[in-house]
C-alpha cells in the first residue's frame, strides 16, 4: 500500500467517484456525493493504491487563512481498520504543516446517532482531534453537525 499526491483534477475526480459510489452507507446522497466528487479540483489530494488499485483517498480544503478542513475522506470499507485512513491523515496532516497551516478541522455526524458514524468519531478523535462545537441544525435535526479540530 501506497500513499500518493494526486495534482491532475481529472484523475481526483476519477479518484473520488470510484472510492465514493463504493461507499453509499455514507456517500449515499447522490448531489451531496457529486459534490464532493466535483470540489475535489484543486485541493490537497491523497490517495491510498494497493498496487495501481486506488483504495481510499482524502483530500482537504481551506477554510479560513490558517485553518484547513478534511473535506472528505473515503476508504473502501472491506479495507477498514488496516491503518489507510491513518496513513492518508499522516500524508495530509504533513502537507496542511508544510502549507502553513496552523489548525486542521472536520466535521461528522455528532456521536451518538448512528453506529458507523460512531466508528467515524472515534477514528478523529484517535488521530488527535478534539470536540469543538456541535451545530444541531447546520445539515438538519437528524444529522448534528459534529466539529473536531487539531492544533498542527
Amino acid at each position: 500500500m501506497t500513499i500518493t499526491q494526486i495534482a491532475e483534477d481529472s484523475q481526483k475526480q476519477a479518484i473520488a467517484r470510484t472510492i465514493l459510489e463504493a461507499l453509499p452507507d455514507w456517500f449515499g446522497i447522490p448531489e451531496a456525493r457529486e459534490e464532493y466528487i466535483r470540489e475535489s479540483a484543486g485541493k490537497l489530494f491523497f490517495c491510498a493504491y494497493d498496487e495501481e488499485t486506488p483504495i481510499g483517498f482524502l483530500y482537504l480544503k481551506e477554510t479560513g487563512k490558517d485553518t484547513a478542513e478534511i473535506a472528505v475522506m473515503g476508504v473502501r470499507k472491506e479495507r477498514h481498520r488496516q491503518g489507510l485512513g491513518k496513513k492518508l491523515f499522516g500524508s495530509a496532516k504533513e502537507a496542511a504543516r508544510k502549507a502553513g497551516y496552523s489548525f486542521l478541522q472536520v466535521k461528522t455526524v455528532q456521536m451518538g446517532h448512528y453506529a458507523d458514524y460512531d466508528s467515524t468519531n472515534l477514528f478523529y478523535l484517535s488521530l488527535g482531534f478534539r470536540e469543538f462545537e456541535v451545530f444541531p441544525t447546520l445539515w438538519d435535526p437528524q444529522n448534528p453537525c459534529q466539529i473536531y479540530v487539531m492544533a498542527l
